[in-house]
């Protein structure tokens, strides 16, 4: 017996004396020592009237006879989830004695049976113990692979068991005491009546190795015993730091605040969560469904099934020679959910639900990096090692990340954020942690992998941000494709407490198809439930099809205020400044130019047509996304989050320009002579008869959903409620005339095409409705 266990439990043992030993615990080779037992053995012996030690014995094949003898010491509690492993420590067809010791001093040689045979300690030894460590892992997600030695279960308690086992009897009580101090008195009563091992045993089981070893901790600190706090510190110092980072990530994510935060809005992420498809040959994360067009101007492909890939084991894919991915990129169109993914991702690996062979997750945010363009850190430089510090403070002091079998990934979310382009030409080699430099160059050493090698990087941004990363230093691009219409149920059935009213509103939305076609992105299908909630208060909304115009208009209000906050810091809900007013303006007048062309493709020249900045259009604004390179071309080409929404953008130009500045964008060009034109061109009915004509002078689909987004923000409920206070002031007008608008839509439907009523009808209604 060694004499650290002797100390724990305060007796002092001759080293010549025979000992019992419990059993091998579950934790590996640890073994304690229980004092009522030594003192028992140790009278016996010297009163020469001991047992054998006995330890186990072979079965024979006959059923064995009562066996009366000496017992092995036992711990009182029961087994836990950890002790399972015991059982592996028996030796084939062998039986291991159980019992207590509480009747050996009753015992008498001449109460035993002429035919009992005393066993004695010839039976086999039994194998070593199962170190748990070695043995296979798999979290819910079957995902293989261990933890590191020294965060694992069998390292913890023994760290834990050798710190107590040096305090005295008074000391080990008081330890108790304060540990328990507010547990319910039969489960204090239970540990102190136990010894150093069935303490350490039991705290595990009631809080588990992390909590076990932070209040273990904090309470030899109330013990002032600084010496034994060093050790633990020093010992667990990768568990405390993966404890901190479980914490720090866990609260950060398990709440979510989805669309635009509010006060009292928040919810569960698990309880709401529905993973969106991921794909690893994306080409850009646009549906190319449309409600009436067939297929849009340039077809759009689709990722196949094969290579869609679950969130959690976007590290677990491999490059073409076998080895493990090193820098996964993330892109998505606006509003797919790339933040609630990694808010999902750190959730699950600080829930040890998936990735647990992963020793650490440290976000660094672009964000945040940003912070560091400051110019007190431009004059002074900062390093690496700072930076990590100034993020996650208890890693001060620590080498761990650059252990060379660290293993740990940096999420680095918000690329778009960063206010600086990276220059990854001509910035210089940094591979010290602690130079100091201009946090650009860091960023580019991180990148290219000089700096933290051992770290696996997670980079995520919108694809016309992430293209600035040089390809040579990505391994994998994953491209977030949204939901499919399963996702879309699950998701809202979710989010509602009542089942009727999810159910309601499930059939509701798919009454229109282009709002069904929009909730692919998670974002749009947050606003249905939103939307939607609000609508069902009203006393018998639902007896008509929900209109599209208004869901555009909350689309690009939210996307708006996201970039004002996001990029520009400012306040939520900030006034818009003529700046926003010409973005949407312009990027309006840049798709309707494209709906006249008939593409839904743009390059970098029509931005600036249009006097409008790359990045603002198509990183800023949250309505556009960038196309993957052809590879006959390699040109840069974007396009609309969806070709609809290009067409809502070309209507929402031309009633502004007739609203604000009493113009008809429709008259110049070519105008079709097939129809008597009777209303002004200055009227709204001017207005709805020019975009008639080229409506119904077009192909079916050309410019139908123009001329319904143009009826709708006609209507008093759009323009005068939903856009007054953020394009124009809320003391303009209300439009005119909009009985004659009604009247010439109803006069065209009575003497259009059989294929153009349907359209001509959801256009009056999308003026008319008002229950939304």
């Amino acid at each position: 017996m060694d004499s650290e266990s002797n100390q724990a439990a305060g007796s002092d043992v001759e080293s010549g004396s025979e000992t019992y030993e419990r059993p091998p615990s579950s934790y590996g080779s640890m073994k304690s020592e229980c004092d009522e037992m030594e003192k028992k053995s140790d009278e016996e012996e010297e009163g020469g009237g001991g047992i054998p030690e006995v330890v186990c014995f072979a079965a024979p094949d006959p059923p064995a006879p009562p066996v009366v003898g000496s017992q092995m010491g036992h711990s009182r509690y029961t087994e836990t989830l950890y002790t399972e492993a015991t059982e592996q420590t028996r030796p084939p067809d062998g039986m291991v004695i159980d019992g207590g010791s509480e009747e050996l001093d009753d015992l008498e040689e001449a109460e035993l049976d002429e035919d009992d045979e005393l066993l004695t300690t010839c039976s086999p030894e039994p194998p070593e113990p199962l170190e748990m460590e070695g043995l296979p892992q798999e979290d819910e997600s079957s995902q293989p692979g261990k933890l590191d030695p020294e965060l694992d279960l069998p390292y913890i308690f023994k760290s834990i068991q050798e710190v107590l086992s040096r305090l005295n009897n008074d000391e080990l009580f008081k330890f108790k005491i304060w540990f328990k101090k507010w547990e319910p008195l039969p489960v204090l009563q239970q540990i102190l009546d136990g010894d150093v091992l069935d303490f350490v045993d039991k705290i595990i089981e009631l809080f588990g190795q992390d909590k076990a070893l932070t209040k273990t901790i904090s309470t030899l600190e109330r013990l002032e015993k600084t010496e034994e706090i060093n050790e633990l510190k020093t010992k667990c110092a990768k568990a405390l730091f993966r404890f901190y980072l479980k914490e720090f990530l866990f609260r950060k994510s398990q709440i979510t605040h989805e669309g635009v935060p509010q006060a009292g809005k928040q919810q569960f992420l698990n309880a709401v969560y529905v993973e969106p498809q991921i794909s690893i040959r994306g080409f850009g994360g646009v549906d190319p469904s449309h409600e009436i067009l067939t297929q849009t101007p340039k077809p759009i492909q689709v990722p196949s099934e094969d290579s869609l890939v679950a969130l959690n084991n976007l590290f677990r894919l491999q490059k073409e020679d076998g080895s493990p991915v090193k820098t996964v990129v993330t892109t998505g169109i606006p509003g797919v959910g790339m933040s609630v993914s990694v808010a999902k991702f750190c959730l699950d690996w600080s829930e040890e639900k998936a990735n647990r062979d992963i020793q650490y997750i440290l976000k660094l945010s672009f964000r945040s990096l940003r912070h560091f363009r400051n110019k007190e850190y431009e004059e002074e430089g900062i390093s690496m090692q700072e930076i990590l510090e100034y993020c996650h403070a208890p890693i001060k002091g620590l080498k761990i990340l650059e252990e060379e079998n660290a293993k740990y990934i940096i999420i680095m979310d918000c690329y778009d954020c960063y206010e600086a382009p990276l220059d990854f030409q001509k910035a210089p080699e940094i591979t010290d942690n602690n130079t100091k430099t201009h946090i650009d160059i860091l960023i580019v050493n991180l990148i290219r992998g000089n700096l933290l090698p051992n770290a696996r990087l997670w980079i995520l941004g919108r694809r016309a941000a992430v293209t600035e990363i040089p390809s040579k230093f990505v391994d994998v691009v994953a491209e977030l494709q949204g939901f499919t219409d399963e996702m879309k149920d699950d998701y809202l059935t979710k989010h509602f407490a009542d089942a009727q009213l999810s159910a309601k509103i499930v059939r509701h939305y798919k009454r229109v198809p282009t709002i069904q076609i929009l909730a692919r992105q998670p974002f749009f299908t947050w606003m249905v439930s939103r939307i939607f909630k609000s609508c069902y208060k009203q006393e018998n909304y639902g007896s008509n099809k929900p209109r599209v115009t208004p869901f555009l208009i909350h689309f690009i209000i939210i996307q708006t205020n996201r970039m004002l906050k996001f990029y520009f810091r400012k306040r939520d809900n900030e006034k818009w400044t003529k700046v926003e007013v010409n973005l949407l303006r312009m990027l309006g007048k840049m798709s309707f130019k494209m709906l006249e062309k008939n593409t839904n493709v743009f390059t970098e020249e029509d931005v600036k047509d249009v006097a409008l900045e790359l990045n603002e259009v198509v990183v800023f604004s949250g309505l556009c996304t960038e196309l993957v390179p052809t590879a006959i071309t390699g040109k840069r080409t974007f396009c609309f989050s969806h070709y609809t929404i290009q067409e809502f953008m070309a209507a929402l130009y031309v009633f502004l320009a007739f609203y604000l500045d009493s113009k008809n964008v429709l008259e110049s060009g070519f105008l079709p002579r097939v129809f008597s034109y009777k209303y002004n061109g200055k009227s709204a009915a001017g207005l709805v008869q020019c975009a008639v004509a080229r409506t119904l002078s077009s192909k079916l689909g050309h410019y139908d959903m123009f001329l319904r987004y143009l009826c709708g923000l006609l209507s008093e409920h759009c323009h005068c409620n939903l856009l007054a206070g953020f394009l124009y002031s809320h003391g303009i007008p209300k439009v005119e005339g909009l009985k004659e608008v009604e009247q010439l839509l109803e006069q065209t439907i009575q003497s259009a095409p059989e294929d153009r009523k349907r359209n001509l009808y959801e256009c009056l209604r999308e003026m008319t409705q008002k229950d939304d």
